[in-house]
């Protein structure tokens, strides 16, 4: 446990959450570059399996959190039995989720709002990352697995991989080089899939050479009941959370796609994929925080992982706003990286000025719940989600944008509401101390 230190966890998810969000920007600004319409879809379609891949969310959260809590209890044959039942059920599930998307993915696109071209780019797209979704499922599983050894560099090299593999193949099948034909949106599907095989089998090979073998599925005889009970006692909470965040995203893009103007559905797009830079320091800050937080709590340090809180987040917040200032003073050339169009560039010129605050909230939950989810709390963020992300950033879009008609900005102001009130209601619970009494291990 001494070996483990936050930046030492933190710098490899961090460069590795940068390229895996760089796998999607790659495939919308390359669309970019052609047809705005055609990444705008790619983004619609997004929606779709972001929330589909809640299931698989379930399994990893809870696995994260107890593989840390065993290895920090020196429990390690049971960290690899939850490893092994990781695995199994992602892969089930897996290809569970792929079936439906196979035989009901156009009408899922329907029911978001999709319509005319975007319905027919969006399927093209859907269609092939939707039909492979058990591939992010499997490599899901392994990266928890291998991340919670500590091993946060592994991962991050195969993203490194996995992102020269997708960028390339976008060049090549969108833009029609070396002979292939130009492909558009399935040729960026196409690329994302191949992308993600490609990571599945050089993950595998770490995995069961470097840290388990496998006989690790022989732990689950007899069939270990009270780990599945642990999974869903912390998982289900957890992916609730995701679930409500995405389903508030989804309705929000309805508005957008039945409500507002191409434009804005257009610059939604584009400031999502510019702000996502914003936050990744958080979102690496978080995830190392809550397997140092995990070992603590299983290794019964309870002081010291109350003050690694307060340490992640002061230095997240301070990273997420200078990199906020930093993307204030060159708004409108981060606008012209992906569009000419002058009313796309100044609505989300403007837009970054409201983000600011919407981030403030975003690190401090990115943060802090991902330490009350490294001690098994992980019930009252959920049920704070509830509340919030349903009354203040889903009906709050649609008062803000729609009846008083604010457009994207009223967007922008009911999710910021959204995530500074409950990023304030995260610190008072980490204040009070209540995570002490949710060790598994």
């Amino acid at each position: 446990m001494k070996k483990m230190k936050l930046w030492n966890l933190a710098w490899p998810i961090f460069i590795e959450t940068v390229l895996f969000m760089m796998l999607g920007f790659v495939d919308v600004f390359v669309l970019s570059r052609s047809d705005d319409l055609a990444a705008s879809s790619v983004n619609t379609a997004n929606q779709a399996t972001s929330i589909a891949t809640i299931v698989f969310t379930v399994i990893c959260t809870a696995s994260a959190v107890m593989i840390s809590q065993y290895l920090g209890a020196k429990k390690r044959e049971a960290a690899s039995r939850v490893a092994a039942l990781s695995l199994t059920f992602n892969l089930i599930f897996g290809l569970v989720v792929s079936a439906v998307f196979v035989f009901f993915g156009e009408s899922i696109l329907r029911f978001v709002g999709a319509k005319g071209d975007v319905l027919r780019l969006s399927w093209d797209y859907l269609s092939v990352v939707g039909g492979f979704i058990f591939l992010q499922a499997v490599l899901s599983s392994m990266a928890v697995i291998i991340r919670n050894h500590g091993m946060t560099r592994v991962s991050m090299y195969v993203t490194v991989g996995m992102n020269i593999l997708n960028t390339a193949l976008d060049i090549v099948l969108v833009l029609g080089l070396f002979g292939f034909p130009k492909m558009g949106v399935k040729g960026v599907a196409i690329a994302t899939t191949l992308s993600r095989g490609l990571g599945v089998l050089v993950l595998g090979w770490v995995l069961f050479t470097k840290l388990e073998k496998f006989s690790i599925f022989k732990l689950l005889r007899p069939f270990p009941k009270e780990d599945v009970h642990n999974i869903i006692k912390i998982g289900v909470p957890s992916a609730l959370e995701t679930f409500l965040y995405n389903i508030s995203q989804l309705v929000i893009t309805s508005i957008v796609l039945n409500c507002l103007t191409q434009e804005e559905l257009i610059t939604k797009t584009y400031v999502q994929n510019i702000t996502m830079f914003f936050y990744i320091f958080s979102s690496a800050i978080g995830q190392a925080s809550q397997i140092l937080i995990g070992h603590l709590i299983g290794a019964k340090e309870y002081e010291q992982a109350r003050v690694q809180a307060y340490k992640s987040h002061r230095w997240a917040l301070a990273v997420s706003m200078s990199a906020c200032a930093v993307g204030l003073l060159l708004r409108k050339e981060l606008m012209d990286i992906f569009t000419d169009n002058p009313v796309v560039i100044s609505l989300g010129a403007s837009i970054l000025f409201v983000n600011v605050i919407l981030e403030i909230g975003r690190t401090t939950n990115l943060v802090i719940i991902a330490c009350l989810r490294g001690t098994g709390d992980v019930l009252y963020p959920t049920l704070c989600a509830i509340f919030s992300m349903i009354f203040i950033s889903t009906l709050g879009s649609y008062l803000l944008a729609v009846v008083f008609d604010m457009g994207i900005y009223g967007l922008w102001i009911a999710n910021a509401a959204d995530e500074c009130v409950r990023g304030g209601l995260m610190l008072l619970r980490w204040k009070s101390g209540k995570w002490r009494e949710k060790r598994l291990a």
